[in-house]
């Protein structure tokens, strides 16, 4: 088949690698974002996937709106049979969908219903799941509402972070993209409708989402961290007022006023037990054990943290 890829994201990058390295299919273009102004110099940048669409030589257009009428005759230029989208970032009306004859579908990081939305692998730690997994659904006018394709379950680690999670999901739902390829091409696609009474919607975080709150459980607050690394990152205050940065942290026992250090190694009090400190970043340093940060930083016992 004929297929038209549509991403940006770091996460769509296995997904395309898979059907390229697969080799069953042509990808005849990829539809990515335009380059965007990055870093402190605001030097326009290339998003990860089309900067690895430009390393294998592949044609890319990267509209600023994919249903203008200049985008849609560019991709029906390309003929698609089928258009797979993964971590695109814009909204697809169905005049484009319909210029494939099966269309479009999408690779989505949880178990739809489940999560529906732009930050399902973030959610799935914030809640303390111990599984996700991965959703291989068509393209449908209401955001991840299509029906399923196939659906597997991934077990989530005791110390994924968002990061790691996002590099294990993304391969592992390049696997399922090929084999839901595979359906279409043969036929053989049984789908699923998704059932709205058991949607999950989620909202997208912002940086201010990273503000630890003490009061909150120790487990609460641990997966906080987990879930917003690397990003917004999960932020305190040191009681001279500089923000410190907490990339890790374990559960341990311990009680006393909510974000009051208990002892001479950063185990911290919580709503209810406490966290042990171990890796973290002061503001305008590189991340570090919390044993490194304690040389430089007089933190011990009674400091509340803000």
């Amino acid at each position: 088949m004929r297929i038209v890829f549509m991403g940006s994201a770091e996460l769509a990058i296995p997904s395309l690698r898979a059907i390229l390295d697969h080799g069953e299919d042509e990808v005849v273009g990829i539809v990515s974002q335009p380059d965007r102004p990055a870093g402190r110099k605001r030097i326009p940048t290339a998003c990860p996937l089309k900067a690895f669409a430009e390393r294998r030589n592949l044609p890319i257009m990267t509209p600023e709106k994919i249903g203008a009428p200049e985008s849609v005759d560019a991709l029906a230029h390309w003929q698609p049979d089928l258009m797979v989208v993964v971590a695109y970032g814009q909204y697809i009306p169905a005049r484009v969908i319909d210029l494939a004859p099966h269309q479009a579908i999408n690779v989505h990081p949880s178990l739809l219903p489940k999560y529906r939305g732009s930050a399902p692998i973030q959610w799935a730690l914030l809640n303390g799941d111990a599984t996700t997994g991965v959703s291989i659904i068509d393209v449908a006018k209401k955001m991840d509402a299509g029906d399923i394709l196939r659906q597997e379950e991934y077990p989530i680690g005791d110390s994924d972070t968002s990061q790691t999670l996002h590099d294990k999901l993304s391969e592992f739902g390049a696997e399922l993209l090929i084999k839901a390829i595979h359906d279409i091409r043969t036929g053989t696609v049984v789908r699923t409708e998704q059932d709205d009474r058991q949607a999950v919607e989620i909202r997208k975080l912002v940086k201010e989402d990273g503000a630890i709150d003490w009061l909150q459980p120790a487990a609460t607050i641990r997966n906080r961290i987990r879930a917003f690394n690397p990003w917004p990152g999960s932020t305190c205050k040191l009681s001279s007022g500089e923000v410190l940065k907490i990339w890790s942290a374990v559960l341990e026992q311990g009680t006393g006023v909510p974000g009051e250090v208990l002892d001479s190694q950063l185990l911290v009090a919580t709503g209810t037990g406490a966290l042990r400190l171990l890796e973290v970043q002061p503001a305008g340093k590189k991340r570090m054990p919390a044993a490194s940060f304690l040389n430089g930083y007089p933190v011990g016992p009674g400091d509340v943290l803000g």
